[in-house]
């Protein structure tokens, strides 16, 4: 796959890191939302293909910051492959909205990591939207922009 699409995986990936990180411990979630985020974040911080499986709806879809969007498997299949990786980082400017079941995470990162092996650098606005289904939390979608 080219540089380009594993970049934008990669911001895929981090946005998603980011709203789980940001909100793991934040008091305004419920306790089983803060537990499925901060599972989420290990799962990709970790390149845990089972993890991502169970973090992600079926049929969750990733806006990224190329206009484009990808499925579950291919953003899974791109997050755990080799020379994939993201840094720690912040979120800035969070907005967290809980209801019933579902929930919207959001913020602004400055973050860096790799994709196939090569330093990337990014300022990204981003929203993830959760869904409580089953008993279990689980993102049913993300979207990314990049902010200059």
């Amino acid at each position: 796959m080219m540089m380009a699409s594993r970049f934008t995986a990669s911001i895929g990936s981090v946005l998603l890191l980011v709203a789980g990180l940001a909100q793991a411990s934040h008091p305004k979630l419920p306790p089983d939302l803060a537990r499925a985020a901060a599972d989420y974040d290990q799962a990709q911080i970790h390149s845990n293909r089972a993890g991502l499986e169970k973090a992600l709806a079926d049929d969750w879809i990733l806006a990224n910051t190329a206009g484009k969007t990808q499925t579950k498997q291919q953003f899974i299949a791109e997050s755990v492959a080799p020379g994939s990786s993201v840094e720690p980082f912040t979120v800035q400017d969070e907005t967290i909205r809980v209801w019933g079941d579902g929930a919207t995470l959001a913020g602004l990162v400055d973050y860096k990591g790799k994709s196939e092996g090569k330093p990337f650098q990014a300022r990204i606005r981003f929203v993830d939207v959760w869904r409580k289904k089953d008993g279990r939390w689980q993102v049913v979608y993300t979207q990314a922009a990049r902010v200059p």
